[in-house]
């Protein structure tokens, strides 16, 4: 695969649906920002194209003719791609780990949440960047798709819980930004409980919603707090997908073999 530059929004639908919750945000969001990364097989009148951001790939096209090695620049990502792609992931890496993930919308009215005395409930902004920064590498991924802890900040689409002495406890953002949906990511630190998660998620939504969009909920099938958290937030399921976890490429004597 070649590096690309952003097709045209009218192009981007005919290689992923618009308006549609899951990874097809994923296109959108990378439109939309300019954070992340454009692949196809070929320059002109591409058969296969991949978008990127954030340690996600969506792939679509046609794998008919598609030489392994042209997929070496997505190692290391999880990839969504039709069931058709898979002969030639699996010949072009050395790890193919299926993921069951699960979609959600919200479709009802979200538990009520309270904030504790000394924590304020409000957007990040640029001055909280270092505060971003400071939650730590375990936290990084939360700003992987704006591009790091000041495209967060900056981004107008985070909500935190702080505390007086501006720690942040646990925040709420966009992470995939899609014309119709906004699929929604929270990181809370270690030592704080479910409310202030659910008290960022309900803000969130609600701006969301005023944005004239739906927030969507992607998660693995098997993390069970994320799925408490959506349903508790008034997300509801409604669809199930799967997701590939992909290791190196195989090396280009084995793939002559």
């Amino acid at each position: 695969m070649i590096e690309v530059s952003p097709p045209d929004a009218r192009v981007l639908a005919r290689w992923f649906p618009t308006h549609s919750p899951g990874p097809a945000t994923i296109g959108e969001h990378v439109l939309a920002t300019g954070i992340g990364r454009w692949w196809a097989d070929q320059p002109l009148r591409p058969r296969t194209v991949a978008v990127a951001c954030a340690g996600h790939v969506v792939l679509r096209g046609s794998p008919e003719d598609l030489a392994p090695g042209l997929l070496a620049p997505l190692a290391d990502n999880r990839v969504e791609a039709p069931a058709r792609f898979l002969p030639a992931l699996g010949a072009a890496f050395d790890r193919l780990t299926p993921w069951e993930r699960m979609v959600w919308t919200l479709q009802t009215t979200p538990q009520r949440a309270t904030v504790p005395h000394g924590v304020t409930l409000r957007h990040l902004e640029p001055a909280d960047t270092e505060a971003v920064h400071a939650l730590g590498p375990d936290a990084s991924w939360i700003s992987e798709s704006w591009g790091g802890p000041l495209g967060l900040a900056a981004s107008g689409h985070a909500w935190a819980a702080v505390h007086r002495a501006d720690r942040i406890l646990a925040v709420a953002c966009t992470y995939f930004r899609g014309t119709g949906y906004e699929d929604v990511a929270v990181y809370t630190v270690p030592d704080r409980r479910h409310h202030l998660a659910l008290a960022c998620v309900t803000a969130l939504c609600a701006d969301i919603t005023a944005r004239g969009r739906t927030p969507s909920w992607n998660c693995s099938h098997h993390n069970r707090a994320s799925r408490l958290l959506a349903w508790h937030a008034g997300f509801r399921l409604v669809r199930e997908y799967v997701h590939y976890a992909i290791g190196s490429p195989v090396a280009h004597d084995r793939l002559n073999a």
